[in-house]
Formats: C-alpha cells, structure tokens, sequence
C-alpha cells in the first residue's frame, strides 16, 4: 500500500464528535475510543480481565472518554487528532498538560515536565497504513498546533523496540529530533524543545 502521500489523508482535530470513529483493531481495548488507560487509571482493567470486557463496559469506556475530551477541550484546547484516509479513521493522537493524564506519574522515567504537554498516544494500528508517514503528519499538525498556542515543549513515554504500541516507538521520536529526557529500558521520556 506505499504511496499514500498521493491519495487524501486528512487529519482533523479530535472531537466528541468524531471520537467514535477511532481506529479499530482486534486486540484489547479494540479502539483508542475505548481506551481510558492515560485518563482513568483506576477504570483500566488487568490483563486478565481483558478477555471480560462487555458491550456495556465499551459503552462506559466510550463515556468516560467523551467526559475527559470534553472536560480537557474546556480548560486546554484541542488535544488529540485522527487521521482519516478516504474518510476511515487510520490514526489516532491523544495529547494534553499531564495532569489530564494520571497515569503518566506511575511511569519509572517521569514525571512529565510541567511546561510540556504529554503526547500519551500517537498510534497507527493497522500494519498496512504504517510507514507511508501518516504518524509524521499527525506529529507534524500536533507539533504546528502548540507552537501556534505558546507551548514549550512536547514529552512522550516512547515504547523502545515495539511498534505496537500505543504510545508510539521511541526510535520514531528520536528520529524526528526528540530528545531523551529521563532514560528507562522500556518507555525512557522523551521530550522536544518547540
């Protein structure tokens, strides 16, 4: 599938509007819209309970995401993207000041900077899109976005060595001029001066 540069990508600012259309994949939590691992620590489930997760429990995932979107919109601004090709949902970006974020102080290399915001995910889950520089166009409108707002900095917990992750791959961000801030074996932050 090389060559998406050449047909519509469109990454637009997340919304509660347009959060239920976050990518899907078949491992758990199954869609960003269900993830609330970064805002509601104490809601994520164990590994083991994984396999448990009820339409009901999507539906109070989903909830408590659009409460958190709408709660951080208020007070920060715009704080994620999703990047759309051919108008399906192919990419999704979380970002926010990490006290929007709890989860971030349970990590061995942080806390997070408070002059910088938290990018928590930056994530393209199917394997087919990756690589045709969709996670660089949605850095790329984060990164003009918070400059364009007075933000000093950008911090990610990047996962070295797994690009399955969420969080996004440490080796794409020190590509793209991160810098390490705090080293770790697994998830070292990692920080960009704007």
């Amino acid at each position: 599938m090389r060559g998406l540069n050449k047909i519509d990508i469109a990454i637009v600012n997340l919304s509660v509007e347009n959060l239920g259309d976050a990518p899907e994949w078949p491992d758990y939590p199954f869609s960003c819209k269900y993830c609330t691992y970064w805002e509601c620590p104490e809601e994520w489930q164990l590994p083991e309970e994984r396999v448990l997760i009820t339409e009901e429990k999507k539906r109070d995932m989903v909830r408590m995401k659009s409460e958190w979107l709408r709660s951080v919109s208020s007070e920060f601004g715009d704080c994620g993207k999703v990047a759309y090709c051919d108008g399906i949902a192919i990419g999704y970006a979380q970002y926010a000041p990490s006290r929007h974020l709890p989860n971030a102080a349970s990590y061995d290399s942080g806390p997070p900077g408070d002059d910088a915001v938290l990018l928590a995910c930056l994530f393209v889950p199917e394997r087919r899109f990756r690589g045709e520089g969709i996670g660089s166009r949605m850095l790329d409108s984060i990164i003009h976005e918070l400059r364009g707002r007075g933000i000093r900095a950008i911090e990610t917990f990047g996962r070295r060595g797994n690009v399955e992750s969420p969080s996004g791959p440490a080796e794409f961000f020190l590509r793209r001029e991160f810098r390490i801030q705090r080293d770790d074996r697994d998830f070292p932050l990692l920080r960009l001066d704007l």
